[in-house]
Formats: C-alpha cells, structure tokens, sequence
C-alpha cells in the first residue's frame, strides 16, 4: 500500500524493480514465477492456485496452471536464464500425459479448453527441448507424443484458437514425430478470412477486434515465422507490421493499455505484441521505440497492487477482482500474462535489448480506426478510445458484463472501465462512459445491440434501442480535450436517464477531494485526476450527479467516483448532448475550464450523409 501503514511492496511483485534492462524484466519473471511453484502438484502436471472454478473441469484448470508458466519460464531459459528447475517441469509433462497416473490431464476433445494449453507446450518443445523433451525416457516421449497428436487432431474453436493447432504441430516436429500436417495447412488457412485489412483481424466470424489481435493474432504469428518454414510467415511479419502504428496509439504516454473488452485479467500479456516482433526480428517501429513501449507498459504494471499477498497473480485487473471475470477464467488463468516476457529469449546483445529506451512519441491528432471501429486520442497519461460498440446482440451475451466490456462509447487506459455489480439498482449504476435507461427506476438498460453503425471521418454514428419501442441514434466524435456526445431518443413512453462521464479512483483519507454537482454539469476533481460531463443543450434537460460507484466495479481502481447527468424524458423526440472530459488536472484548472461549442445537428447529419462508411468490423455475424 502507498499510505505509510503497509510497506509499498505489498501486493506489488515488481515494486522497487526499474524494469529498464533485460536483467529486470527476467527479475520480474523470476518474481512472478518462483511463488507458484509451492502449489504444484508432486508428479508435477498440475498446478492449483484457489478454490475458485471456471466452465471447463478442473484436471484442465491445473493443466492451465502447469502450461502458461511455460510462455514465459521456455524464453528465459533460451535466454540464459540459470535459476529454473526443469525438473518437476519435465516430470509433470510425462505424469500428465500418462493416461494411468494420478496427474492425467484427461484426454483433449473437440474445442476443449486442453487444447489451449498444448499449445504452449508445443512452444517450449520447440524452445527447450533440452530441458523438457531430452529428459524423458523412452516410454514418457511416446506417451508425450500421442498425447499431442491426440490434441492436434482434434476441432478447435473457430478464432484465435486455430492457431494453437499449428504450435502443437511445430512442438511435434521438433521432437522427430510424424502428424498429419494437412491439418495445419488446413487451419492456416481457415484464418485467412478473419483477416479484414491494414493488419486487422476479428476474432473469429464475429464482431470482436479487441487485445486478442495484438496478445494473439500478431504474438502467435511472428512467433510461428520465427519459429517454423510455415508460408505464411511472411504474411504474418507483413501484417505485423502493418498494424503497429495503430496497437501504439492503444497505449498512454506513461505506460498503460487501451482497458476494453474480454480477458482482461491477462493484463500485461499485451506487451507480449511488442515482444513478438522483437522476437521475430521485425523492426517495424525503431527498437528504441518498441523497447519504450514495451517496458513502459511493464513499469506501469509494478505500480499496481496486481497480486494476492503470496504474490500469486489472482484473477482481476489491477487489483484482485473476480466481478470481472470471464466463465473461462479460472485461478490459473492469469498467467497468460506471461507471453509478454517472450523477448527474454533474446540475448542482451539482440538489438532491442541494446538500443537505448526511446520515450513516446508525438501524438497530436486522433487515430481512425475504421476496422475496429474507434477512434483514438492520446491526451498526456493516457490513451482513450470512442468506440462504436463490438460484440453485442443476443448472440454474445455470453460473455459476462459483456455490454460493459465492449458497447460503452468510450474506453481509457488511465481509468479503465466499470462492471455493474446489479441490474436491479438503478439509482447506483455507474454508468461510466454509457447512458442508461430505466422505466421502473429499478431496472435499467444500456446499449447491447446496434442496428447500424457508421465512420464519417473521426466521427462515429450508431443507432440502437435499449427497449424494443425506444430508439436512440448517437453520435460520438472528438473536439479536443473533450470528446462529444449527441444522443437522439425516440420514445412513445416517459423513461428516466442517466449518463456518466469517466470514472476516477477516490483520494485517499485525508486528501483533497472536490465535487460540483449541478443543473446541467457534474465535476469531480482530486489532487490527480478530473472527471467532467456537462450538459450541452440549449435548455438542459438534466442536472449533474457526483455519484460513488459501488466498491470493486472498476477494473483499475477499487473505489471510484463518477460525474453523472440524470433526468426524465417524455414521449417524443429528445436530443441530449454532452461534453466529456477526463485526464491528470489541478483542481483550479477543474473549476475553470470553459466547455466546448454546441453540436451543430444539421451539421453531423450532413457530414454522416456525405461521408459515412461502414465499420469493417460490424460486417461480421454476432455469434460466439
């Protein structure tokens, strides 16, 4: 903790690590690293760090703990690492395999959760074999092999997944085994078509371009041109590259990553991007640069009370937090997050090591990101995307807290975003960066599914409906610092409305901590941070609310306020507009800052006539 009581270093694995050398990022691995193992099984195969539980079963969930290790433990043995004990490592490997050990892992089926975790054993085959293929014997290495022939064989899931069936394969074909590599070219190409442009993919055939592109699509693609002959190496290193520029602008100047969509209990395994091209020895921004970006994201992370006090990574974002959590995330999930050390596979000499940390560059005007559908500003601290709302509709409610996880219009990586903890308590939704709708004033509904959804220049436009007979068209775009809210409603039905701007962590006891909360205007400012949303209508329409969001909604900090507007709409036609502000400020430039010029409806209107264009990303079917 950082008030005097508690040693800074609690909850914080890396505090006191400068994390600007190699030999630093290995510290930081060895740090994550060495307390888990107290939890591994005695044969070895299994690892469990708490009694919470994901959908899949539990010999898979300690699969899952035995294997994410291996991402990060695999490079830092190339690399030179000397203080990893492969042995319990290697000896889990044959016990897992073994149908009649206790450890079995149980044999992998069709879009099995085991078939994830090959993959990063696949990886380590072809990365250590020395140290976990070389120490079998004869009877362990034929059990190993059928076992990922097994998983190879099997049906993945239709996204992302399709490549861990060509690292089981290149884990196989450096141990000398025979597999059916058509199998690989199958899938390989079966990717293809998830490819929309400009180094964007989606997910899958489905409205997801979220951190599975940079952490997956462009980890596990320069890894498998470095690691294999596959021919589409140098497809992946070309769109690598391609869409760096973009995956930058995700970052703040200081450090932190776009806070948007599923898995975000991976945390920093979105630093793993960089790390791939490193690894695959694409310069595709300066290595002074890469590296910057690279190690910022990580010092941004030691200041984060990340683990559980064993130093164990437990699921959450910032801090411990299963609120958020996905069905999939299971106590060993986060581990993942260990992708991000892959360069330690890379000796100091290696350019990227070498090359002096180069600070952020520039970044004046906004990023338009017509294939995943946002808009980005890079304000000082942070990174702040308006979004046109992914993966929503019936067919992706599947995810928890989905519509909060990709339909709100805006998403920062200084303040992260917020999960309701109750559908059923209107009067305290948070409601950061989202409107709410409410008939009751009990229940509440918010955006899930767009009807349309189009990019005029840095301007985006979407229509949806919170309620089957009430529509709202919203318009979003940027007039910096502030970005621009419109919101047309259409309603048969008196509804009340509340809207919230960003959400701020609290000050600490004692520390200053100013609201104003008025007709048309709410502003929350600490001795950090300001929040303001202010109503821009010619005759406001609602009064300002500083509310105190329930603890353990925001991903990024555990007790948060957010600036709201609130009021009631009668039947007909309504225009709410507003102007939204967050970012670092002193609380007398809080009090003064003047607002931004009214929207000009005839104006947006005419611009999205004229100019409007789809988003790539929306053209794709809303399913799972």
């Amino acid at each position: 903790m950082s008030d005097g009581i508690f040693p800074n270093g609690l909850f914080r694995p890396w505090h006191g690590n400068p994390l600007r050398s190699r030999a630093d990022v290995e510290q930081a691995l060895k740090a994550l690293a060495l307390p888990v193992e107290q939890y591994r099984s005695p044969g070895g195969a299994r690892v469990r760090l708490d009694a919470s539980a994901a959908h899949f079963d539990q010999a898979a969930a300690d699969l899952e703990g035995y294997a994410r290790l291996l991402w990060g433990l695999a490079p830092a043995q190339a690399g030179g690492a000397d203080w990893i004990d492969w042995e319990p490592i290697a000896r889990g490997l044959a016990c897992g395999t073994d149908p009649n050990h206790p450890e079995f892992w149980g044999w992998p089926g069709p879009r099995d959760q085991r078939l994830v975790e090959l993959a990063a054993i696949g990886f380590a085959l072809r990365l250590v074999p020395d140290k976990i293929w070389e120490p079998l014997d004869d009877k362990a290495r034929t059990l190993v092999i059928d076992y990922l022939r097994r998983g190879h064989a099997c049906e993945f899931a239709d996204n992302n997944w399709k490549f861990f069936r060509l690292l089981i394969g290149i884990g196989l074909d450096s141990v000398g085994a025979d597999y059916d590599r058509g199998l690989d070219a199958r899938y390989a190409a079966e990717l293809e078509p998830f490819y929309m442009g400009d180094g964007w993919y989606s997910d899958g055939n489905a409205r997801r371009a979220d951190h599975y592109i940079p952490f997956a699509f462009h980890f596990y693609g320069p890894l498998l041109a470095a690691l294999s002959d596959a021919p589409q190496g140098n497809v992946y290193r070309e769109r690598a590259r391609l869409v760096v520029d973009d995956i930058t602008r995700w970052f703040a100047d200081d450090g932190p990553a776009l806070v948007f969509g599923r898995s975000m209990t991976y945390r920093f395994a979105i630093a793993g991007f960089f790390g791939a091209l490193a690894f695959a020895g694409e310069e595709a921004l300066p290595w002074g640069q890469l590296k910057g970006f690279y190690l910022r994201n990580l010092r941004w992370w030691a200041a984060q009370p990340m683990a559980a006090r064993d130093g164990i990574l437990p699921v959450g974002y910032a801090y411990p937090n299963l609120q958020m959590a996905e069905t999939y995330n299971s106590p060993q999930s986060p581990y993942w997050a260990l992708k991000a050390f892959l360069p330690l596979a890379l000796t100091e000499d290696h350019p990227f090591w070498a090359a002096e940390e180069q600070a952020c560059p520039p970044r004046t005007s906004t990023s338009i990101q017509r294939h995943n559908g946002m808009v980005i500003a890079n304000p000082q601290g942070d990174a702040i995307a308006l979004a046109s709302g992914q993966q929503i509709g019936p067919a992706n409610l599947w995810a928890r807290s989905g519509t909060q996880k990709y339909s709100k219009f805006a998403y920062s990586a200084r303040y992260g975003f917020s999960v309701e903890s109750d559908p059923c308590r209107f009067a305290d939704a948070v409601l950061d960066n989202m409107i709410g709708f409410s008939d009751d004033g009990i229940h509440f509904r918010i955006r899930e599914e767009n009807e349309k959804v189009l990019l005029a220049d840095d301007m985006l436009f979407a229509r949806w409906r919170p309620f089957g007979d009430v529509v709202v068209e919203t318009w979003l775009y940027w007039q910096q610092p502030w970005h621009i809210r419109v919101h047309r409603v259409t309603t048969g039905r008196t509804l009340q409305s509340k809207e919230g701007g960003f959400a701020i962590p609290r000050a600490a006891l004692g520390a200053t901590e100013r609201v104003e909360a008025a007709t048309a205007r709410a502003a929350i400012g600490t001795e950090r941070d300001l929040s303001i949303i202010a109503d821009l209508a010619a005759t406001p329409l609602r009064r300002g609310k500083a509310h105190s969001a329930p603890p353990n909604t925001n991903l990024v900090a555990a007790k948060t306020l957010v600036p709201q507007l609130e009021g009631e709409i009668g039947p007909g036609v309504s225009v709410l507009m507003s102007a939204v502000l967050a970012g670092e400020a002193s609380i007398m430039k809080l009090f003064s800052m003047g607002l931004p010029e009214r929207p000009d409806m005839a104006a947006i209107e005419q611009v999205l006539s004229q100019r409007g264009a789809p988003v790539t990303v929306m053209s794709r079917s809303c399913t799972v």
